[in-house]
């Protein structure tokens, strides 16, 4: 059994086919339409052309509307110098957020402790 994915996919595909033999058909053998009582072939040829570059230019114009939209209300990063100096707080702890630190006690080569060390 096929997944939804796969029966939408399998249907587009379906519909892509069809209408790309449609498309070419009529482009390249327009009086085929006479059959539904359509005489005038060099109009339906350019209305098969037109239609599709209509489409394509408004998608194409939609595209760019919609890049020049995000660009406008997109505000603008921040300088990189911030961003660095932001970075470099972060990683500095101040003196009070500093642990403790615990020094280790020397030892000699005997690996005893100095005199006074206890």
């Amino acid at each position: 059994m096929v997944s939804k994915d796969q029966a939408i996919g399998g249907v587009i595909f379906a519909v892509c086919v069809i209408v790309g033999v449609f498309y070419f058909i009529t482009l390249v053998y327009p009086q085929w339409l006479g059959y539904f009582k359509l005489t005038d072939t060099s109009s339906i040829q350019f209305t098969v052309v037109a239609i599709p570059v209509l489409i394509a230019f408004i998608a194409i114009m939609g595209i760019g509307a919609w890049i020049g939209w995000t660009m406008a209300t997109t505000p603008p990063p921040k300088p990189i110098e911030e961003i660095t100096s932001e970075m470099e707080k972060e990683e500095k702890p101040t003196a009070e957020e500093k642990p403790a630190e615990e020094t280790p006690k020397e030892e000699t080569k005997t690996g005893k402790k100095k005199k006074g060390e206890d």
